[in-house]
């Protein structure tokens, strides 16, 4: 079967692959929007980039606003200044949320309506440029034609695609993850686990996003933990960098699976940052999904030396499941309990979650399909 593999135009990584790219980044206009958070700009990660622009002679504005998981009100605010200042493309510095926030921002440049229009829909218009610089090693959104941002009337996160939605450029320079905490770093590593692990077992697999995702998952159990422990490893924050690239690239063409679909609408209702509700949910949603890819399962076992001669492939997948439940323990992943998520209105939202999850048509990618029934077990089995 013919398969389309999509990743971005031109991907620079490694210490120093700001500077490398600079000669690429003039080339694509005067002024640049830079999208991004306070805290990017407090520790310093935008006066980087912009140490560059300035020393190449490309203007900028700065929309510092993306505090949180992004919202459509993020988005319409980033398009006033864009056409405001007179920008010609887009640079994001952070972790998922403002990476997401520009995709959307350059999407509604050149498309009509309001971003909210384009919930299920392919975006149909190429955005200008857009350069991406994550600050974590986790969502890997700068190798993916996605977005996710929440419709704030309708209390819901919308998954936005199309391949006009990928990065011209993506530079993955450890440097600019060093400064991620640790639980930052353990979540945004969860969160790129997950997608690892869900393109490789997704219907949606292909030959070139396995390489990718095996390879993820590979880096991320040799590197996630030396990092959480030691932020100033750069061996490992760079090890993790890849991997996220690397997982990005695999889900950005073979998608997601159950856990991002039962994801999403915690993030929604209860503000869970996204790495953190996949990173809850993973442990229950791969005891679900093994049985319908148990020869996967096993193949994700003896990539982290999980499998042994004569295992079956059940057995070989139960030992990967429970190797990621040691990690998320060692990395002290939070309970929805312990994060402050009240029990009761969690249980008389679980209808509403159901019905958001599958909408979302992620968890029908999953091997075994799971019926409404099955996403309510998995859960109520959140609170055991």
């Amino acid at each position: 079967m013919a398969n389309l593999f999509v990743i971005p135009k031109y991907i620079f990584t490694g210490k120093d692959a700001l500077n490398l790219a600079s000669d690429n980044i003039k080339k694509l206009g005067k002024k640049a929007l830079i999208v991004t958070d306070d805290m990017m700009v407090k520790l310093g990660s935008v006066k980087r980039l912009t140490d560059l622009l300035d020393s190449i002679s490309v203007n900028y504005e700065i929309y510092s606003k993306v505090n949180s998981e992004p919202t459509d009100k993020m988005v319409s605010e980033g398009i006033e200044i864009y056409k405001n200042d007179n920008c010609n493309f887009l640079i994001a510095v952070g972790g998922g949320s403002p990476i997401d926030t520009m995709k959307a921002i350059g999407a509604m440049i050149t498309n009509t309506g309001k971003i909210t229009d384009y919930l299920g829909k392919v975006i149909p218009n190429d955005p200008p440029p857009l350069v991406t610089i994550p600050t974590t090693a986790g969502t890997g959104s700068e190798a993916t034609q996605f977005t996710i941002i929440a419709d704030t009337e309708k209390n819901i996160k919308m998954l936005l695609k199309g391949p006009n939605l990928m990065s011209t450029i993506a530079i993955v320079d450890p440097v600019f993850t060093s400064t991620a905490p640790p639980k930052v770093t353990a979540a945004t590593g969860i969160d790129a686990l997950t997608h690892a692990i869900e393109s490789y077992t997704s219907r949606k697999a292909q030959p070139m996003s396995n390489i990718f995702a095996l390879s993820a998952v590979k880096r991320i159990f040799k590197n996630l933990l030396r990092a959480y422990k030691n932020g100033d490893d750069m061996t490992a924050r760079t090890e993790l960098s890849i991997a996220a690239l690397e997982a990005g690239i695999a889900f950005n063409n073979a998608s997601v699976t159950i856990v991002h679909g039962m994801s999403r609408p915690i993030g929604a209702l209860y503000h869970v940052p996204h790495g953190l509700s996949n990173a809850m949910l993973l442990s229950e949603c791969l005891k679900f999904a093994l049985l319908g890819a148990p020869e996967k399962f096993c193949d994700l076992a003896s990539e982290i030396g999980g499998y042994k001669e004569g295992m079956s492939y059940i057995q070989a997948g139960k030992v990967f499941v429970g190797e990621v439940e040691k990690l998320c323990k060692s990395l002290d992943i939070q309970t929805l309990e312990e994060f402050g998520v009240n029990k009761g209105l969690f249980f008389k939202n679980l209808d509403k979650m159901t019905e958001d999850a599958l909408a979302s048509g992620s968890p029908q990618n999953t091997m075994r399909i799971p019926s409404s029934e099955d996403i309510k077990d998995i859960y109520k089995a959140l609170w055991k």
